[in-house]
């Protein structure tokens, strides 16, 4: 494990370091804040990206320097364990990925940097991968969860979804990699008639991970993680899959919405975010979270230890 990097200023401090993970992959991991402040796990944390990609980028509603806005909104109040999990999995696969692996993974990260304990930030995915943490460890001190009801959630559906994106990337590994929306309306998906051509290790690892929740019933653990949630979604936040991807339907903010009283009586504090543009890529940027999940971790983390 090599640290690359150390900065202090002001009282808020930097420190990067490449960690070694479970397939002998090498991860690089970030550290930012004020040490003496309770620590975020943001496995979301993507890198920037410049020029034309960050152009296109930009014409989905996507920050291009997402990461970074992420840990700059936080750090100046807490201490930010951050990387980009999702990007590390595109760029190593792991076979048979399951939600079992990917808490291990996690939890090694934070061993690495020498974080006894954590709150936590997920979106989408990675959100459910926060409510599997929360299930597996008693290390956490919070977590959010975004884009991803933590009551019911559509596991059926996704599990459709991965294992149709996985058969497409099967069929199409020869195809040139096309544009998944017209050129004058880049704000809507066409799913009827996009073609998938990611590496078909990658899609392997997202159907492995459903199928490993199969038999996970998120309505009958809720008794467990007795700590301070808060889960949101946008307000448009529904997608409707063509056939291609098995004609379903994941209702992320109608689950949420349905379930809204029964999760604030299991301990839950619920956000929609309100606009008719607030879809699941929209409600996921840094502009519009931060804004939501600062003050809550402020709320839930400080507001008894006197800082």
């Amino acid at each position: 494990m090599l640290y690359d990097t150390f900065i202090e200023h002001k009282g808020v401090s930097s420190l990067k370091k490449i960690i070694q993970l479970a397939n002998q992959s090498e991860i690089e991991v970030g550290m930012a804040g004020l040490p003496n402040r309770p620590t975020i796990m943001l496995p979301i944390a993507k890198k920037s990206v410049y020029n034309q990609e960050a152009e296109n980028l930009k014409l989905w509603g996507v920050d291009p320097e997402l990461g970074k806005h992420f840990v700059e909104g936080l750090a100046d109040t807490f201490q930010v364990l951050y990387f980009d999990y999702e990007g590390h999995l595109f760029q190593h696969p792991v076979e048979n990925l399951t939600a079992d692996h990917i808490v291990k993974d996690l939890l090694h990260i934070a061993d690495e940097m020498n974080v006894t304990s954590f709150s936590y930030y997920g979106y989408s995915w990675l959100a459910l991968i926060g409510l599997q943490m929360a299930i597996r460890t008693d290390r956490l001190e919070s977590l959010v969860m975004g884009g991803f009801p933590p009551y019911n959630g559509p596991y059926q559906e996704m599990r459709v979804v991965t294992h149709k994106t996985h058969t497409q990337a099967l069929s199409n590994q020869n195809e040139s990699v096309e544009s998944p929306a017209g050129p004058d309306n880049p704000n809507e998906m066409d799913w009827d008639n996009i073609k998938v051509t990611i590496d078909t290790r990658v899609t392997a690892q997202f159907v492995s991970l459903y199928q490993s929740l199969t038999a996970f019933d998120d309505r009958r653990i809720q008794h467990l993680p007795s700590l301070p949630k808060l889960a949101f979604a946008g307000g448009n936040d529904t997608i409707v899959y063509g056939e291609n991807f098995g004609s379903v339907t994941v209702d992320i903010v109608g689950l949420l919405k349905k379930n809204k009283e029964q999760l604030a009586d299991l301990g839950w504090d619920v956000e929609i975010l309100s606009g008719a543009q607030m879809d699941h890529t929209k409600a996921m940027q840094p502009a519009v979270v931060v804004p939501l999940i600062k003050p809550w971790y402020m709320n839930v983390l400080l507001k008894n230890t006197g800082l």
